[in-house]
């Protein structure tokens, strides 16, 4: 297996930074959105607040989905080139009371990566609700079979087999490569305040994937977390970006955030994000979740 790197105390620090300030973008820019927005305008609106709190770089340019977009029906779901797909790119979909939306935006900090998905209505969506609430069976069924140290694959199957069980999409497969999850790195601090982007992904960090394709290939582990034989192996220790997103009809939903792998256990990078809040004030929280 390979000699990962496992994040110091210091380093998980700046990467829960990292974590807040995309999670309080999104709060932040949601609490103002007004039926008529496009989705163009509202992942601007998420770039402008991300850069004017301290991002020098991302993983990728934020992204805004509304309608039945959050769960990738019509072009969005087209299958190309390994699901490179532009209609992901935000577009000129306006948003409609009572309509859901995914917000999903990954800003770099002084070297440290933070991939969030976040989801919300302007009114109120029922079917929404119900997929925000299951999503916690998700987070905690990720944690238990990582800290068990199961199969990659055998956890991204048991995730597709809980969508089963409630009736909804895995959604997340129609991302490239049907990406559960992916690996962040450690990027180096050079000090400066913006980086090359190409198609809005930072090349800094997609520069890293690759660099972990290649070492993963030669070691025997997979920087892309998916249910392919590939992903049959153990947690890599290091940095992953998690991401089970769930459809239902037009509706979908996700949440994204950071899960720590160590040689021999795992956790998540922080417990005060939204949906867990969400799942507090709720009263579908338990300490073991």
């Amino acid at each position: 297996m390979s000699e990962a790197w496992i994040p110091s105390a210091g380093e998980l620090a700046g990467f829960r930074r990292a974590q807040k300030l995309a999670y309080d973008c999104a709060e932040a820019i949601s609490a103002d959105m007004k039926p008529g927005m496009t989705e163009r305008y509202v992942a601007g609106r998420m770039k402008e607040y991300l850069l004017d709190h301290g991002a020098d770089d991302c993983f990728h340019e934020p992204f805004a989905w509304f309608g039945d977009r959050t769960a990738f029906r019509g072009l969005i779901a087209v299958k190309q080139l390994g699901g490179f797909n532009p209609a992901f790119y935000p577009g000129l979909r306006r948003l409609e009371e009572n309509m859901p939306f995914i917000l999903d935006c990954a800003p770099t900090v002084q070297g440290c990566t933070a991939d969030i998905g976040y989801c919300g209505v302007v009114g109120h969506n029922a079917i929404l609700d119900r997929l925000m609430d299951d999503l916690i069976e998700y987070r905690a069924l990720i944690l238990e079979k990582a800290k068990a140290r199961r199969p990659l694959s055998e956890i991204s199957r048991a995730v597709d087999a809980l969508c089963a069980k409630h009736g909804y999409d895995p959604r997340h497969k129609a991302y490239p490569f049907e990406t559960l999850a992916h690996r962040i790195e450690k990027l180096k601090d050079d000090g400066k305040k913006s980086h090359l982007k190409i198609a809005n992904f930072g090349v800094r960090n997609v520069s890293e994937l690759l660099r972990d394709r290649i070492r993963g290939a030669r070691e025997g582990w997979n920087p892309i977390w998916n249910s392919s034989e590939a992903s049959n192996h153990v947690p890599t220790p290091g940095l992953w970006a998690v991401e089970p997103h769930l459809g239902f009809r037009d509706v979908g939903a996700k949440w994204e955030e950071l899960l720590v792998v160590t040689g021999d256990d795992a956790f998540w990078l922080d417990d005060d994000v939204p949906h867990v809040r969400r799942w507090i004030e709720r009263g579908l929280w338990k300490q073991a979740a």
